[in-house]
């Protein structure tokens, strides 16, 4: 089957539209720090989701429907997951009193290192699979081969869909911020100014260069991520295996449109109150796709059903019967 690296034109066409977006998006639409409405917020939604929706359909074209739908279920899962993650970004953003019109450049930044990041964490982990089969051995009548890095991530999943079940949205509410890693990272090596110098993430006082608290929700916002990707990347595992591109593009376009979604959704939480008994279930199937994939197939397309099914039914769960937290 094509790979999607087999197609220069494919990946160029990637590299040009995120480079130019990006350029667009921070250095002449946000060069000046604003708070992002609503209005503004939809539109940029709306201008991801196409380029991601007119992307799958160049690989359409190029590689067929099965590649297709590889992207497709693995943006989608990676969009449902980051939805999850907002409720963090906006305790965070409340904790350390952030003004609206300094979230769009701690997110712009938070994504430029998501970007490195995923691409070591799926490149890597590609490589690693081709090192993790297990010799061929017969199994309930069945000859099969066994790579127990995806069995061990299927049953990451299965546990991380266990615990977003019982979990709620209130559970990070009372979370100290100021302790966590990534604040205790940027103390460690700066002293920290106790107030913020518009949107500079450095300051300098009385002759003393420090960091501001801007840095500090950065990093933490950095780290929020990293600790995401634990429950995502593996996730993503178990649609496309074996073609990095497929996995790396389809997460760029869902983290690229994380951003706007956020200002979009902050004021619309409440339709996302039952999220967490979808993903659970997302999760929970997918870990289990992960572990029997070596005795039973189920395709990218059914795979795409379910995941869509999961997130309609949950939206419209949240909304028929909000939460009352």
């Amino acid at each position: 089957m094509d790979s999607l690296i087999q197609h220069p034109v494919i990946i160029a066409v990637f590299t040009i539209v995120i480079l130019a977006m990006l350029v667009l998006d921070l250095g002449v639409l946000n060069k000046k720090s604003h708070a992002i409405t609503s209005r503004e917020a939809a539109y940029w939604s709306i201008l991801w989701i196409s380029l991601s929706m007119g992307f799958s359909a160049i690989i359409y074209y190029y590689l067929g429907f099965e590649k297709f739908s590889q992207f497709q279920g693995a943006y989608w899962i990676e969009k449902a997951l980051s939805v999850d993650n907002l409720f963090v970004f906006i305790l965070v953003f409340g904790y350390f009193n952030v003004g609206k019109e300094l979230q769009h450049k701690v997110l712009f930044w938070g994504v430029i290192g998501a970007l490195v990041f995923r691409a070591i964490f799926i490149f890597t982990g590609v490589w690693l699979l081709h090192y993790t089969n297990l010799p061929e051995m017969e199994l309930f009548g069945q000859t099969v081969t066994i790579n127990y890095l995806l069995t061990i991530f299927g049953i990451v999943l299965i546990v991380a869909g266990i615990k977003s079940w019982f979990s709620t949205n209130s559970d990070d509410g009372d979370q100290d911020f100021s302790k966590s890693p990534g604040a205790r990272l940027v103390h460690r090596f700066f002293k920290v100014s106790p107030k913020f110098d518009s949107d500079k993430f450095f300051t300098i006082q009385n002759g003393v260069k420090m960091a501001t608290p801007l840095l500090v929700v950065l990093v933490i916002i950095e780290f929020t991520d990293l600790l995401f990707a634990v429950d995502s990347i593996p996730a993503i595992f178990a649609i496309a295996p074996e073609d990095p591109f497929i996995l790396y593009t389809s997460n760029i376009f869902a983290i690229l449109g994380l951003r706007s979604l956020y200002f979009l959704l902050a004021n619309f939480m409440y339709m996302f109150s039952r999220l967490h008994y979808g993903l659970a279930i997302i999760l929970a199937f997918i870990g289990v796709k992960m572990i029997i994939a070596p005795f039973y197939h189920i395709s990218s397309l059914v795979s795409l059903s379910v995941v869509g099914g999961i997130l309609l039914i949950s939206v419209l769960w949240s909304l028929l019967f909000p939460s009352k937290d």
